[in-house]
């Protein structure tokens, strides 16, 4: 399902408004491929494997839990990356252009960045040798013990496994990762060229894809070695040294960070005239403006935490709507100054021909479906374990944002055209704004009915024994859901506009007559 959906969210970023594709779209598809994979490959779940804690002497359950939490992020990452070139478009022209050179690898490879990578894997490998010669030893309870100076000191400290079977498991991903790395490059180097590009583009294009696939690997290599290094970093709990430093931890910080200094060249050609002319006007300007605005205040409820402590924190459903309120009523706010400072009573309104996009508006529709639901199926089981109805805070806080929708987008109805303007900026400017509005409520619903799962799945699976009925087993399940559509509703936040410069104006309403 994640990776269908992949595949329709990629292909709806290539194709341009009039079909095909276009250099602009091919760059935001080279884009939302990098940051898709990006997103699937954080090693977190994964930075304590190996590590016995305190309070389970003896317990295996660190081991049992390294394979999943490995196979997310190394196969997620690289699924991406081949989902990526798959969702090119095929030919279209009835006749394809045919070139004479054999196209390699090599051809398109950035070389300093594959040698600095091929640095990264040596060095994760080398980590993960060295931590497979280390011995595992067993949790060590927390104690006070008498010192010679009158004092007391603290002994005790988590365990870990023996190194050769946290070896076992990065050394096979770190296997797989370079493995598929290779069938990922030659799967570039070999898909479609792209029509509406030249073959300069196209060269360029395969070498902005393995950027991006070779930048992110390597992190995944270094979180790899950093996980070594953590394992191999505890020290013995009976020595009674609580301290200790993991240095591939700040290898991997330092890889981070080169990463992502290092970015892809730039796909040149693809901006239009039109859309030069229309983003000089100052009404377009300001409409721009209003997007890193409306990234702020995403963090309000963090304000509102660090004001009133206690007050949106405990209620993540709360703190949740707080941010798409908050940007939702952004929005309205510029929408409100393009009125009173650009706008003219005399210029009639122009409203764009297709307000918001199919695949924006049916993602809203599936998204509300799917809050719906989970809210529906969450409420069920806590009445039938007889546990607090906190679903209820959810359904109130929902309907609350969608009734505050209305606002912004009454303004966007009611607000005046611009005089001199370039004809169509009117429709596109409000095109904009409904897309916004309906982004917001797109990933809002989508990370509320995450956030509902995250927050209440652990008490309805452990609230009733496991084996009963037949859908107890899928309640172990819900807190990973919520945490895949509360990452599916980050994406949505920042699906960017496309279109706007073809974006043309429905026809203008008659002017009304005088009243006598």
């Amino acid at each position: 399902m994640l990776a269908a959906g992949t595949y329709v969210l990629l292909r709806w970023v290539i194709r341009a408004p009039g079909g095909g594709a276009t250099p602009v779209s091919a760059a935001q598809h080279a884009y939302w491929v990098g940051f898709i994979g990006w997103l699937a490959s954080s090693l977190q779940p994964a930075a304590n494997a190996g590590i016995l804690p305190v309070p389970s002497p003896g317990s295996t359950a660190g081991t049992v839990d390294i394979l999943p939490a490995l196979a997310w992020p190394v196969l997620g990452c690289l699924a991406v990356h081949a989902i990526g070139q798959l969702s090119y478009p095929g030919p279209r022209l009835p006749r394809r252009r045919a070139t004479l050179d054999v196209r390699g690898v090599q051809d398109f490879l950035p070389r300093p960045l594959a040698w600095t990578v091929l640095a990264i894997f040596v060095a994760a490998a080398g980590q993960i040798a060295w931590t497979a010669t280390l011995p595992g030893f067993a949790p060590v309870p927390y104690e006070y013990r008498p010192a010679p100076d009158n004092q007391y000191v603290t002994y005790g400290a988590d365990g870990r496994i023996p190194g050769v079977e946290l070896a076992a498991y990065l050394g096979s991903a770190l296997i797989i990762v370079a493995a598929g790395t290779l069938l990922v490059l030659a799967l570039i180097t070999h898909r479609w060229q792209l029509e509406p590009l030249t073959p300069e583009d196209n060269g360029l294009l395969r070498t902005i894809a393995m950027n991006r696939l070779l930048r992110t690997v390597a992190t995944i290599a270094s979180g790899l070695g950093a996980i070594a290094g953590n394992h191999a970093a505890r020290p013995d709990p009976f020595d009674g040294t609580g301290s200790w430093f993991n240095p591939a931890g700040l290898l991997n910080l330092a890889v981070l960070l080169a990463m992502w200094w290092w970015a892809p060249p730039k796909l040149s050609g693809g901006v239009r005239g039109r859309v030069l002319r229309i983003d000089r006007h100052p009404a377009t300007k300001f409409s721009v403006s209003i997007g890193p605005a409306m990234g702020l205040a995403v963090l309000v409820p963090v304000l509102a935490a660090l004001l009133i402590p206690g007050a949106v924190t405990d209620r993540p459903a709360m703190f949740v709507a707080i941010s798409a309120a908050a940007v939702l009523a952004v929005v309205a706010a510029g929408e409100l100054l393009l009125h009173r400072n650009y706008g003219d009573p005399g210029e009639p309104r122009h409203w764009p021909r297709q307000p918001v996009s199919p695949a924006m508006l049916s993602t809203a529709i599936a998204a509300a479906a799917v809050l719906v639901g989970v809210t529906i199926i969450v409420a069920v089981r806590q009445s039938e374990l007889t546990l607090p109805a906190s679903w209820g805070a959810t359904a109130w806080t929902s309907a609350a944002v969608a009734v505050f929708s209305v606002l912004p987008l009454a303004m966007v109805r009611q607000r005046r055209s611009f005089p001199d303007a370039i004809p169509g900026l009117d429709a596109a400017l409000r095109a904009i704004t409904l897309h916004r509005v309906v982004r917001t409520l797109a990933a809002f619903f989508t990370v509320q009915a995450g956030v509902l799962l995250t927050a209440n799945g652990h008490r309805l699976q452990s609230a009733y024994p496991l084996g009963p009925g037949p859908w107890d087993d899928a309640w172990q399940a819900a807190p990973g859901i919520g945490v895949l559509l509360a990452a599916a509703g980050a994406v949505i936040a920042v699906i960017p506009v496309r279109g706007i410069a073809a974006t043309g104006a429905a026809k203008p309403a008659p002017a009304p007559e005088p009243v006598t």
